[in-house]
């Protein structure tokens, strides 16, 4: 299939006069709209701006391309925009954006049209097509340039005779329309330039394309993984890996060749992290968006042990406050085992979990003993939670420096590194310093915190709680969210449990209210927003804040401050009742564990949930 029966007259758009992003893609969106492609122009819309906010499509050189693969999508269409005066479209290099490629896929796209589709993306890495469309007089035109650039894809065959090295990389995006095949490319194109012989096997929509094989993969010196979504890494076990964001396979072909020739990458040992890195946008935004990852490593692989040992505790309390103590009157056998399996065993581990996989998280499998026994180290020397975030990224960092300070041991005494050296060093220098400098002052914080949080007056519980509420409807699942969220999960290992019910009344809001809105308020939303509300009651009902995430995105400044209000309100109400919890997740199925006055409790998030709907009908415009 031709580009070009996909990308028609009707749909290019040659003055985009706008210098707003989302104005832009509203533009685009009317294009397609009008031109009969799209069944439902808000809900593609949503699916635009839900692409956005994984990361941005602005790919640099002056291009980008909004994708999405949306049942509201009637026909597969691409619609073409540009701007002489050039939009800040968050692009990755910083630079306005002159092109835009919206390209409109339907979940039930077959193979033809998605590779016409991706195969756009290729023909856009060639700057001379980029200034044909730049001069282009009419819409004709925009089509002719299009059409004589655009062949249909074949197969590479692969030669490493006379090239000194081989490599093998993997691309893919989200979507799998648009960012894996430019990666590709501009591999493809660097490798080609630099000497270096390179097969990439693109992960798109329409399947694996050039797989790579075993004989490939033996052969290759190294390998880069250049993708935001996961992809099948058990078979480059005992390779060295290379993994990043799909993003720097557009933008810096060149370093991760480099890297991969010269091995600067670890030795994947397989396991559980066939994942991909974080996505593009993240990896953009530095130092911050590195640490947010760490941590969400190890918060991720600690909260099992919250969550099971929390409520196996919450249980137990039951039968009495204190039926787990043998010399107390209301002693009961079988309490006192839920508490010995919760609270001496799960929460025990919580803290040596947390730092063992965010230092595995930066150094890999090298880091996570040294990470383990700093969290123990944390738990046991009083320094707590907030010694255990301190312990495994000092011990990741620790084990990154011992690697760096052995690169150049003889290739024989590999497998001493893994076996001695870095477990060997890593826990000794690690445990020093907990033991020596990170312990004592970071344990009297940690006291100091949770005298201060034991001792609340009531208007400073409710102006905590009113904060809470705010962070967790801010973004939803976001950097903003977590954070709180991590706040409440660290205070329960030192037996503060209040806010973590106030956290928990928060995220429980945004999508409640959704659900009550496009209830009550049906003229507000469209028919697919108020058939996706009704899921929001049980998203609600279970603590899944991200429910709410399509609707923000569509109408950020009039649902954001509305969903922030009630979850302020939410979380007020739990912290001045002095609600506490101790499972850190589950919504209305461990509302019957808190501590305090359960009904209040649920006054709160049905009061919080009621003021945010009526806010949304009252701000939001009839559609």
């Amino acid at each position: 299939m031709k580009i070009t029966e996909l990308l028609t007259e009707e749909t290019v758009l040659l003055n985009i006069n706008n210098r707003d992003k989302n104005n832009v893609i509203d533009e685009l969106v009317n294009v397609l709209d009008r031109a009969g492609r799209l069944s439902n122009r808000d809900q593609f819309k949503t699916a635009i701006l839900n692409r956005e906010a994984q990361s941005t499509t602005g790919i640099g050189d002056g291009i980008a391309i909004p994708h999405a693969k949306d049942a509201s999508v009637a026909k597969p269409s691409i619609a073409f925009g540009r701007s002489q005066n050039g939009v800040d479209y968050e692009s990755l290099d910083g630079q306005p954006s002159h092109l835009f490629f919206m390209i409109a896929a339907p979940e039930g796209a077959n193979n033809t049209h998605l590779e016409a589709l991706s195969r756009l993306a290729t023909i856009l890495m060639q700057e001379e097509v980029r200034q044909e469309l730049m001069g282009a007089a009419t819409e004709k035109a925009v089509i002719s340039i299009i059409n004589r650039y655009d062949q249909e894809d074949k197969e590479e065959e692969v030669s490493i005779a006379d090239k000194q090295n081989f490599i093998v990389a993997v691309t893919a995006c989200p979507t799998g329309i648009a960012h894996t095949y430019m990666a590709a490319d501009a591999l493809k194109a660097k490798a080609e330039e630099l000497g270096v012989a390179i097969k990439v096997e693109t992960n798109g929509s329409s399947g694996a394309k050039n797989v790579i094989t075993n004989e490939e993969i033996e052969n290759a010196v190294a390998v880069i993984v250049a993708a935001d979504t996961k992809v099948n890494m058990a078979r480059f076990k005992g390779k060295h890996v290379l993994q990043t964001a799909v993003a720097d396979g557009i933008r810096k072909p060149e370093e991760l060749i480099h890297k991969a020739v010269n091995q600067d990458a670890p030795i994947y040992q397989g396991g559980e992290r066939d994942a991909s890195p974080t996505p593009s946008e993240k990896e953009k935004k530095g130092v911050i968006s590195t640490v947010y990852k760490h941590l969400m490593n190890g918060v991720s692989n600690m909260l099992p042990f919250v969550v099971g040992g929390g409520i196996l505790i919450a249980i137990s309390f039951m039968f009495g406050y204190n039926s787990a103590d043998p010399n107390d009157p209301s002693y009961n056998a079988f309490a006192a085992v839920l508490n010995e399996i919760g609270g001496g065993n799960a929460f025990t581990l919580m803290v040596p979990v947390l730092a063992g996989f965010i230092a595995m998280s930066i150094a890999d499998r090298p880091g996570f003993a040294p990470g383990m026994v700093a969290g123990l180290m944390a738990a046991t020397g009083g320094a707590g939670f907030l010694g255990g975030l301190v312990g495994g990224f000092l011990a990741g960092y620790l084990v990154q420096g011992l690697k760096k300070a052995f690169k150049n041991l003889p290739p024989s005494l590999e497998g001493i590194k893994t076996i001695m050296l870095y477990p060997l060093l890593g826990i000794a220098l690690t445990g020093f310093a907990m033991k020596y400098i990170i312990n004592v002052p970071v344990g009297a914080l940690n006291n100091a915190i949770t005298e201060w949080l034991t001792g609340l007056g009531t208007g400073n519980a409710i102006f905590l709680g009113i904060i809470l509420g705010l962070m967790m409807a801010f973004d939803m699942g976001g950097p903003v969210n977590k954070s709180a969220y991590v706040f409440g999960t660290g205070l329960l290992a030192s037996g503060v449990y209040e806010p973590m019910a106030a956290i928990m009344a928060a995220g429980m809001v945004p999508p409640l209210a959704i659900a009550l809105a496009t209830t009550f308020f049906k003229n507000r939303f469209t028919k697919q927003q108020r058939d996706a509300g009704k899921a929001n009651y049980v998203m609600g009902l279970s603590f899944i804040t991200e429910g709410a995430i399509p609707f923000a995105a569509a109408d950020p400044l009039r649902v954001i401050p509305s969903l922030m209000v009630g979850a302020a309100i939410a979380g007020g109400i739990s912290m001045v009742a002095n609600i506490g919890l101790q499972a850190p997740h589950g919504g209305i199925f461990v509302i019957f564990l808190v501590s305090g006055n359960p009904l209040v409790y649920l006054v709160g998030i049905i009061m919080g949930s009621i003021v945010s709907a009526v806010l949304l009908g009252l701000l939001k415009k009839p559609v």
